[in-house]
């Protein structure tokens, strides 16, 4: 297998759904309230779906209520980028996935104050659950 930041377009759409292909390759977005992970608390952790890197671990999921996943962190702060976006008119920060450069979603500064204030919302399809 190849480098999964050297990896083809062609490549990437033999390896991922249509929609993980939308999501993790051209920064698409699923509906809210759509996604398998929105309301999934089984222990575990939460994979790229694109490269397999482990990006979120279940006890840092909680439901926001946003129609997303949401975690109040990575599982290490190295698995994730966060860059700037300013697409549709907004300021946002992005997060991708360090190892293949997948989009994720974004972050924001609205979590939980006791667990450090941060939201990653984050789409179901750019993961996969690994359960413990």
């Amino acid at each position: 297998m190849s480098d999964p930041k050297t990896k083809t377009d062609t490549e990437w759409r033999e390896k991922l759904t249509p929609e993980q292909y939308h999501v993790l390759r051209e920064a698409g977005t699923e509906r809210a309230f759509t996604g398998q992970y929105d309301k999934h608390y089984d222990e575990g952790e939460y994979v790229c779906a694109g490269c397999g890197t482990v990006l979120f671990a279940s006890d840092s999921k909680y439901n926001s209520g946003c129609g997303w996943p949401a975690f109040t962190k990575p599982a290490q702060d190295e698995t994730v980028e966060e860059r700037r976006d300013v697409s549709f008119g907004m300021v946002r920060t992005e997060v991708l996935c360090s190892a293949c450069g997948g989009h994720l979603g974004h972050v924001f500064p609205d979590g939980p104050p006791e667990d450090g204030g941060m939201r990653y919302c984050i789409n179901s399809a750019a993961l996969n659950f690994d359960a413990d």
